[in-house]
Formats: structure tokens, C-alpha cells, sequence
């Protein structure tokens, strides 16, 4: 199992995450990054870290 969490005092809402994943990564109205649901779906595991990973401010955390 996979779970993911956004800091949002580290997110500046550059939405790279949300462009690669938007099944999982969601963008309120100010820009900034958030999860509805924090369990990962196996299969958007892949495209999950890879939001996490091209994240400038590193305000992605998984747990897997």
C-alpha cells in the first residue's frame, strides 16, 4: 500500500504534481496542491512519485 501527503506550507502551487497526476493531486483555488484521498490506487502508483519527485519544493510525502 501506498498512501501520499502534501505539506501545504512547502507547496508554492507550481502544479507539476497536478499535471502528471491529477486523479490523486488536486489544486484548490490559490493554486496549491492537496490530497482528497491519501490511499494510492496501484495503479497510479507510478505517476504518484513521479508528481512527488518533480516537486521544486519537495512538499510530497509518500509512504509506502
Amino acid at each position: 500500500m501506498m498512501k501520499v501527503s502534501v505539506n501545504r506550507e512547502k507547496c508554492q502551487g507550481h502544479n507539476r504534481c497536478y499535471m502528471i497526476c491529477p486523479q490523486v493531486y488536486k489544486v484548490d483555488a490559490d493554486t496549491y496542491a492537496y490530497i482528497e484521498e491519501e490511499d494510492v490506487p496501484e495503479a497510479l502508483r507510478d505517476q504518484v512519485r513521479r508528481g512527488a519527485e518533480v516537486c521544486p519544493e519537495k512538499a510530497i510525502t509518500l509512504i509506502e
